[in-house]
């Protein structure tokens, strides 16, 4: 059924007059007529008599009438229930731990009237995750997207470069160093458990290792976090990357230490994910937020040549 028509036969049946119909909604009165006419076709009733004074409802109209306000109302309800604003922005931070979760949480903080859910999407890599976007799962993702993966209809704006850091234990022969450079990180061995194939963190670690001569490790399996804080701490050899902010919990008696990269810095580049033209009030203020809250990027930065600039 036509919602126009209904719509048109609604407002013919308030005011009485097909001209005032066709002026409030902005049409010509041979609209109305053509409009009416189908719909009476569709449901092959009579809806409307015309009179001298005008139109009114048939018997048949009037028992349609309420029903097709009811129909009216239940668009306007579905319209409004995805018009940007009128529902929580969902926005994808791959992990609660990272840096792109301590950022939303932040932006959160200053807002408080925002309406918005971080999610934490089950997809593998980045292209997976700019088709959830696309797809209308989540309305943002933080991924490291390289430039020619960028999909139509999709935006990529870097807004988040966070810094790595050396996470090592007490025992390690860089623990009590202030900052190293990634060149002087040759010989030692970077344990990264997880790192999955064809994944955009597995392409940033590969291009990582190639630039600077590292020996990153991903063999094993990744119990989690907190077994590799213990691992990091009763190890002499073992270290492993974080980022700057990403928020990692483990004992006081573990003496774990992070310590930060320079010459170069190397950063890891979430670049924000959105649909091109999406208006959402809070995906806005987002936006805004990232570009004049995050620190500025250190003078000696590098990352991946395919990342999104």
């Amino acid at each position: 059924m036509d919602v126009a028509a209904l719509r048109t036969f609604v407002a013919v049946a308030e005011t009485g007059q097909f001209q005032a119909a066709a002026d409030e909604l902005g049409i010509s009165q041979q609209a109305v007529s053509k409009r009416i006419a189908a719909l009476e076709r569709h449901i092959k009733v009579t809806l409307l008599v015309r009179t001298s004074r005008g139109s009114q409802l048939s018997l048949d109209g009037q028992v349609f009438l309420p029903h097709a306000k009811k129909v009216l109302a239940a668009v306007e309800q579905a319209e409004q229930a995805v018009r940007p604003g009128s529902r929580p922005l969902r926005v994808d931070v791959l992990n609660r731990r990272i840096s792109p979760a301590q950022v939303v949480y932040r932006f959160y903080r200053s807002h408080p009237g925002a309406e918005l859910d971080a999610v934490t999407l089950s997809q593998e890599n980045a292209a997976q995750a700019a088709q959830a976007v696309l797809d209308g799962t989540v309305d943002a993702s933080f991924r490291a997207l390289p430039t020619d993966q960028v999909p139509a209809g999709i935006s990529a704006e870097r807004l988040l470069d966070t810094p790595l850091e050396l996470l090592v234990g007490p025992r390690h022969p860089l623990a009590d160093v202030s900052r190293v450079s990634p060149a002087d990180l040759g010989g030692h061995r970077i344990w990264i458990p997880g790192i999955r194939p064809s994944t955009e963190w597995a392409a940033f670690y590969q291009a990582l290792s190639e630039a600077f001569g590292l020996s990153i490790d991903a063999l094993g399996p990744n119990f989690g976090d907190e077994a590799l804080m213990d691992t990091l701490a009763d190890s002499a050899s073992l270290a492993t990357l974080v980022g700057s902010e990403d928020r990692y919990l483990w004992p006081q008696t573990h003496d774990l230490r992070r310590i930060p990269l320079h010459d170069p810095t190397p950063v890891y580049p979430h670049v924000l994910l959105f649909r091109s033209g999406d208006q959402h009030p809070v995906l806005t203020a987002l936006r805004d937020h990232l570009r004049t809250t995050d620190p500025p990027s250190p003078h000696d930065v590098w990352a991946p040549d395919w990342v999104t600039r």
